[in-house]
């Protein structure tokens, strides 16, 4: 048995980017920063963040890069995936992301704390207030 699920809540490091393949599929890239705090032997509050590479695809990607934005907190719910190239100076590069596969805006200026999986269905976590954004504003 494997399994490969990674969940985040998290800020929105920069604006999503969004491309089409040379296939015509949608794909939305972008960055999610999360941050580990505790409290040292000495009593000091400690901060660490953590940056994690998205890679949203199809109609989910299309929304990632319609109502998300720079600073908003975000869950995102995905797959671990590595993937390596060859860079143009000929060293082999590496990249770790997360394929999202679900996403759930989470407190952003009128948002309604809704989600959207990959598969195109709505999903809204029971007893969420619901804002501006209504099932039938996000396009299927």
């Amino acid at each position: 048995m494997n399994l490969n699920k990674a969940m985040i809540i998290g800020n929105l490091t920069r604006e999503p980017e969004s491309k089409t393949t040379p296939s015509g599929q949608n794909v939305t890239t972008f960055a999610v920063a999360t941050n580990l705090i505790w409290t040292d032997a000495s009593g000091n509050k400690q901060k660490k963040a953590e940056y994690h590479n998205i890679v949203a695809w199809r109609k989910l990607g299309e929304i990632c890069s319609q109502y998300l934005h720079k600073g908003d907190k975000v869950y995102i719910e995905g797959r671990i995936q590595t993937r390596d190239w060859e860079g143009q100076d000929g060293v082999k590069r590496y990249r770790t992301e997360i394929v999202a596969e679900n996403m759930i805006m989470l407190g952003t200026k009128g948002a309604s704390n809704s989600g959207v999986s990959s598969n195109n269905e709505f999903s809204q976590p029971e007893a969420a207030p619901v804002d501006e954004i209504q099932v039938e504003d996000i396009p299927f």
